[in-house]
């Protein structure tokens, strides 16, 4: 009977999954998500303090001229610029959506819950006490600070008696950032390694070298096609830990790996750009809505628009106020504060 039963929940599950996931529509945002990416990022190169025709950017890729003045520009500054944020908006944006489907919580975000933060923290550590450590060492850092940041926010919300609500993750995300934060700015006051700190605190990617992508791809692309592999599972634990359970889902495995990959993905992002939150808020909830609960769907969808997310708010922050640069952080922040309360108060409501 049990084992009927089993069986009457997986094919119900599965049905459920079927008809609320939409195939054709994640295949028309992957290609149409692309080709405006692809847009995005010729426009974002042709445009900065010196506008640059699209003729000239194509030259400077395709027939590279190291005498050009302007071919230079585009393959020491705006190429790596644009491409790294391309790669850390897909890094937030996937991170953020294994969050919500492991944890089922509608309010995870790598910002929100401290990785950010922690990952923040142990870069203030390495710029007062080791000064001058290579690019690859600060990504391995980084890694660490955000899984302190995730164990620590978890730790917290797990204290006291009842559930561990998506309100109390939020809550316990946000004291342990500002304290992490204060800390970061103290090291930074002490060892006198404010500047340092102040482009990750601020969030922007107009610093962006080939040689961070170069470290930082290999580390990015395993987590992406780890992310992948683990959709189906992530779609099965989403739907309960009950449920999950029920059909045979070794539940802690999979959220470790999860949690692993969540932490790649964070630290390496963050190592780039800095703190930038609300990427991995706003983006699979974008993507749950267009293509369905099924994360084979979300992950690759959350992916692509993550990334159309950051490139074009790269490009805004230089339109503001030309020629000098808004932090991309406080851009995205203006869409995302107020999609974070609609959202925590809907969850409120549910309570």
């Amino acid at each position: 009977m049990s084992a009927s039963l089993h069986a009457g929940n997986k094919q119900t599950d599965s049905t459920k999954v079927k008809l609320k996931s939409r195939p054709l529509a994640a295949t028309i945002i992957m290609i149409g998500g692309l080709i405006a990416l692809a847009f995005g990022v010729g426009l974002s190169v042709s445009f900065g303090a010196a506008d640059i025709k699209l003729a000239v950017v194509w030259d400077a890729i395709f027939h590279f001229d190291s005498n050009n003045t302007a071919h230079q520009v585009i393959h020491e500054l705006r190429l790596p610029r644009v491409f790294g944020g391309a790669m850390i908006g897909a890094c937030f944006a996937v991170a953020g959506a294994l969050m919500q489907g492991m944890t089922r919580n509608p309010l995870a975000d790598s910002g929100l819950l401290g990785l950010n933060a922690g990952a923040g923290f142990v870069l203030a550590i390495c710029f007062a006490l080791f000064p001058g450590l290579p690019f690859m060492y600060l990504i391995i850092y980084s890694f660490f600070g955000a899984a302190l940041g995730a164990v620590l926010v978890y730790g917290i919300g797990a204290v006291g008696k009842g559930r561990t609500s998506p309100v109390r993750l939020v809550l316990a995300g946000a004291a342990l950032s500002a304290l992490l934060t204060a800390l970061s700015e103290g090291i930074a006051l002490y060892f006198q390694v404010g500047q340092d700190l102040a482009f990750w605190y601020a969030g922007g990617v107009a610093g962006t070298k080939w040689y961070q992508l170069e470290m930082m791809f290999p580390w990015v692309a395993a987590a992406l096609l780890a992310a992948i592999v683990l959709s189906p599972s992530i779609t099965t634990l989403s739907l309960g830990e009950d449920i999950a359970k029920g059909l045979g889902q070794r539940t802690g495995l999979v959220r470790l790996l999860g949690t692993i990959v969540v932490v790649i993905l964070a630290g390496a992002a963050v190592s780039v750009v800095g703190a930038v939150s609300f990427v991995g808020l706003m983006i699979p909830h974008m993507a749950r809505y267009l293509v369905g609960v099924d994360y084979r769907y979300i992950i690759p969808c959350s992916a692509v628009l993550g990334s159309l997310l950051v490139v074009f708010a790269d490009l805004a922050a230089r339109m503001v106020n030309p020629p000098y640069e808004t932090p991309i952080g406080a851009i995205i922040a203006l869409i995302g504060v107020p999609f974070f309360l609609y959202l925590a108060r809907k969850e409120r409501r549910e309570l």
